[in-house]
């Protein structure tokens, strides 16, 4: 097996496993979104080609253990007839990791499994000097863990008080947990200092007198392995995808001139400059 191309293999999700012959094939999973369609054909495939069952990675992906060399282009196609995408792995941009957002969960505050496969289309496969990860979660509860990923988005709505519709029920102020709201004389006082864009406030409010803005919290440089760095939060809310796109773009394509072969997005801000890399992303448009 000299002759193998290991690192073409590896970029499109096979890798090498222990025993050396074998490969754990990496699946292209979008938000930890699955189809029963695409279930059935990773259950035949990991049934035909590997040993009866597939493995849960921590990034909502699906490897399948076990796929010996000469059946990679059989279970290729078999995937593929079943919409299977491959996986990504190496110096490129990997899986997009996605909660459910708004359309499930109760506490989302942005539709996510769409904005995921919008990036997924915009940016997965993507070669750049290292793996870079993007990872979206609904609301502040951050369940997908946003800032540990190269970038991070998670979503939230800011509140505004419109006295002309307020019932002065004094819901508002009893439902946040940050004591972002406060009440004077009749009056509703958002601190923003304080405020997580939760949109409690909103959805709790009776007569609409709290409005919401939905929008997006975007962090760059999170790491999470041998050294654990929280990603920057640099714009501190974004209300228009058009912008949230163009600073995506912005920060990749920092990293696509910048980045040094094996470094993270991280290590490259640090060694360009932090105020350099925020003045690209605070000029994107």
């Amino acid at each position: 097996m000299s002759d193998i191309d290991y690192a073409s293999l590896k970029k499109n999700g096979f890798m090498r496993q222990r025993p050396v012959e074998y490969f754990s094939m990496r699946l292209g999973i979008t938000g930890g979104h699955v189809t029963a369609e695409q279930l059935a054909a990773i259950t035949e495939v990991s049934k035909k080609y590997g040993r009866g069952y597939i493995h849960l990675t921590s990034r909502q992906g699906i490897e399948i253990p076990y796929i010996e060399y000469d059946d990679i282009e059989a279970v290729k196609s078999a995937l593929a007839e079943g919409g299977v995408m491959l996986g990504a792995s190496g110096p490129r941009v990997r899986t997009i990791t996605a909660c459910q957002g708004n359309a499930i969960c109760l506490n989302g505050c942005i539709e996510t499994q769409g904005l995921a496969e919008e990036l997924r289309d915009r940016y997965y496969g993507r070669d750049l000097p290292h793996k870079f990860k993007i990872g979206i979660t609904g609301c502040p509860n951050n369940c997908l863990k946003a800032e540990e990923n190269d970038i991070g988005i998670k979503g939230g709505i800011k509140p505004e008080w419109k006295p002309e519709n307020c019932v002065h029920c004094g819901k508002c102020e009893k439902v946040c947990k940050r004591g972002a709201i406060s009440i004077s004389d009749g009056a509703v006082t958002i601190n923003a200092s304080e405020c997580v864009n939760c949109g409690k406030c909103v959805r709790s409010c009776p007569s609409g007198s709290i409005e919401g803005t939905e929008g997006y919290v975007v962090s760059f440089g999170g790491t999470f392995g041998n050294r654990i760095v929280q990603g920057e939060v640099i714009i501190p809310f974004i209300e228009d995808k058009a912008r949230l796109i163009a600073v995506c773009d912005a920060a990749m394509k920092f990293f696509e001139d910048n980045g040094k072969a094996g470094e993270r997005l991280r290590y490259t801000i640090e060694r360009v400059g932090a105020d350099e890399f925020r003045r690209v992303i605070l000029e994107a448009e």
